[in-house]
């Protein structure tokens, strides 16, 4: 039997089954993988507009084929966009982060320097170059109808993820070398859900293994939900937490009872020597 069984054994089965392992392996993969941004879902037209727009207001910092430019000792004038997808571009350019006026340890939020439309061209040329994180779509952004759960959810992975440099309330927060966590105030749903898609400047990149598009979409309804609630304690002192309070205390507390026991000194009864 066992001499039987061994000539029917190609010597080549190994081999096939392994070949038909991958394949069934890949075909998998390809069903199941998030999608990422290519030049298919823009038109060319979009493309070779968006490479006009790149030539001119982009390529002297990252370079004519977007692969950056190193400076003489070593550094990046400007980073590669190769792979960075049309949802970096877009956060980028639609926050007006890009383009830079001054090389500074950390791009500010600015009025942007390009339309919509134009920013969707800069993003489709870049997308065209390499795969890259697509920009969201409504499973990210929509917020609407979100119930205390959810957002309760959406809270915890703030306070987890987030609070350590955006604040508890996403106001913000000074980091080393002269950067900082911007403030989320005003910031689109859209914008917020790229911050976490990308991962910009220090900022950790949290995937949708990491993070579902179901939990950003929590995390983006609790952060406009603290920014919608009333300070019912008066002033809030921007958010900014402990410290700031106690500035407050110290100065106007502090400072008023200092300037009233100047004015009583200034004003109260005298007395005369004889």
């Amino acid at each position: 039997m066992r001499k039987l069984s061994t000539r029917r054994r190609h010597p080549l089965a190994g081999l096939v089954v392994l070949l038909m392992g991958l394949v069934v392996a890949g075909g998998l993969y390809t069903a199941f993988a998030p999608k990422p941004a290519t030049a298919e879902t823009a038109s060319s037209q979009d493309v070779e507009a968006g490479r006009e727009l790149y030539l001119v207001g982009c390529a002297s910092c990252h370079g004519k084929n977007a692969g950056g430019i190193e400076t003489k000792r070593g550094g990046n004038y400007g980073p590669t966009l190769i792979g960075v997808g049309a949802a970096a571009v877009d956060f980028q350019v639609g926050t007006g982060r890009m383009p830079m006026a001054q090389s500074a340890p950390q791009a500010p939020r600015k009025a942007p320097q390009y339309d919509s439309e134009e920013t969707k061209q800069l993003a489709a040329y870049i997308a065209s170059l390499a795969p890259g994180p697509a920009i969201p779509g409504k499973e990210y952004t929509n917020i609407s109808g979100k119930s205390a759960k959810q957002i309760a959810e959406g809270g915890e992975f703030f306070r987890t993820n987030c609070t350590a440099c955006h604040n508890s309330v996403g106001a913000g927060g000074a980091m080393p070398g002269g950067k900082y966590a911007p403030t989320l105030k005003g910031v689109s749903a859209k914008h917020i859900a790229e911050a976490m898609i990308t991962g910009p400047q220090q900022m950790p990149v949290f995937s949708d293994e990491v993070i579902t598009p179901e939990d950003k979409s929590n995390v983006i309804a609790y952060v406009k939900a603290i920014q919608a609630q009333p300070n019912y304690g008066g002033v809030g002192g921007g958010g900014l937490g402990p410290v700031v309070d106690g500035m407050f205390t110290w100065i106007i507390g502090i400072g008023g009872l200092v300037l009233a026991a100047i004015w009583i000194g200034a004003h109260g009864a005298r007395v005369k020597k004889k």
